[in-house]
């Protein structure tokens, strides 16, 4: 065989392996950066639930409460007019919403300090249980959603990954943010 002919083929052979390689290596950073949106997506889908159990919750409290408290009652009557978030809602739509219903469940263990008999209601206990249960889940929600959201953007952040991103129109998704009062030092007075 010429041997100018074998260097043209060992050449074109290299030259058809590195495409290959960058191809796969394309496809397999997008195929990651998809299944990533797929889990922020999943993630989000949880805060929803969360978000959901805790309206659920709301909604039961305000028969908890009635009888004890018949002015704060429409506070509470307000919170279940909101219309709860829906899987198609933004996730600044649902943080909106978190911080609403936050502010419902300070005004239920307000009434239950002021109100002792609600507070041994069992009903009410029970119900103060099931609050405390859905934040915990919520803030694991939203820890898992940032969590992804993190990675995500990242890996489109991130040389080479950009280049896929770009070209794809991956974008930056928004984290969960926590309400501004909760961001505050709490002040404990003994």
């Amino acid at each position: 065989m010429n041997p100018g002919l074998l260097a043209l083929i060992i050449v074109l052979g290299v030259i058809v392996l590195v495409a290959l390689i960058i191809v796969i290596w394309w496809i397999s950073t997008s195929n990651k950066m998809r299944r990533e949106i797929v889990k922020i997506d999943e993630a989000s889908s949880g805060i929803d639930v969360a978000l959901t159990k805790r309206y659920d919750i709301l909604t039961k409290s305000i028969s908890a409460v009635k009888g004890y408290a018949k002015h704060e009652v429409e506070v509470l009557e307000k919170i279940t007019k909101l219309r709860c978030p829906g899987a198609n809602s933004s996730i600044e739509e649902k943080n909106e919403f978190a911080k609403t219903t936050g502010e419902a469940l300070k005004t239920i263990n307000l009434l239950a300090e002021s109100y002792p008999n609600l507070k041994a209601n069992e009903n009410f206990s029970n119900l103060q249980a099931q609050i405390s249960e859905v934040e915990e889940q919520l803030q694991a929600s939203r820890r898992v959603y940032n969590s992804n959201v993190s990675i995500y953007n990242q890996d489109i952040d991130v040389f080479p990954g950009r280049l896929v991103a770009k070209k794809n129109n991956f974008t930056k998704k928004v984290f969960f943010v926590a309400d501004e009062e909760k961001k505050a030092d709490v002040k404990i007075d003994f």
